[in-house]
């Protein structure tokens, strides 16, 4: 869609100093616009983004005043044209190369899967350490790449100019990854694996760990469970992960 250099040029210098947390919900905020935008919607009310988005409509129409867009009072948003906005922020507007190292059952659903090409990244390179996995090709969208093992990862992103890194090893060797995507120029990783990465400050690691989502989970669901004004006292708590605590005798008390 053409857009007006006048909005062109204001969105330009606007996103500055945006918070960590307004950051965290623009891709929601992209892909709800996405979807409607291939719906067919043209305009939409800041109540009903906010409705869609699952975000109250003041904390969304606050998110977007700091990409400069107000939309118009009475009307709404330009769906098509906030969704570019939003776009551009995140920088979509070109598709990032992204090397993908673990060719696992996670690392496998996460190379087919097609919402990537669809939002802005593209998975340009394969890298696995198991013999039987190095050198076999696997169907990336409408192409295929061949697997290359973790000597030749600096040659894989220098070759692809990938710009991310996905660990999906297991724990034991997710660091010497990390390093040798650092050594390769790469500043921007995202983490599967369950161990905290050491990286120099100048790069970015998100980390994604579905074991404490579901703890987060758990913790909430045991909170709805408990009658109201009930509280977990110490000794309930080591009963109930099974563990054995201390009789005001000093002797263990096996749950």
């Amino acid at each position: 869609m053409p857009l007006p250099d006048s909005f062109t040029d204001s969105f330009a210098s606007s996103g500055r100093g945006i918070p960590e947390a307004t950051v965290a919900r623009l891709p929601v905020y992209h892909r709800v616009l996405a979807t409607m935008a291939d719906a067919g919607t043209v305009t939409i009310s800041s109540e009903e983004l906010a409705a869609a988005c699952g975000v109250t409509s003041a904390k969304l129409r606050k998110d977007l005043s700091y990409l400069g867009s107000y939309g118009t009072r009475g009307v709404g948003y330009d769906v098509a044209f906030l969704t570019y906005q939003i776009a551009r922020e995140l920088g979509l507007t070109n598709p990032w190369g992204v090397v993908v190292v673990g060719l696992g059952n996670l690392g496998r659903a996460l190379v087919s899967y097609r919402g990537f090409a669809t939002r802005g990244f593209t998975v340009v390179g394969l890298v696995d350490s198991h013999p039987d996995i190095v050198g076999t090709r696997v169907q990336v969208g409408d192409r295929q790449l061949s697997v290359r093992p973790p000597e030749e990862l600096t040659d894989v992103v220098t070759e692809s100019d990938a710009q991310i890194g996905v660990i999906t090893t297991p724990g034991d060797f997710a660091q010497d990854v990390a390093d040798r995507l650092v050594s390769a120029g790469v500043h921007s990783i995202v983490n599967f694996a369950p161990v905290v990465l050491n990286v120099p400050d100048s790069v970015e690691v998100r980390k994604v760990d579905l074991a404490v989502e579901l703890q987060v989970l758990a913790f909430h669901e045991q909170r709805r469970r408990q009658p109201s004004g009930s509280v977990v006292t110490p000794l309930d708590a080591g009963r109930q992960v099974g563990v054995g605590s201390q009789g005001s005798d000093g002797k263990a008390m096996n749950a």
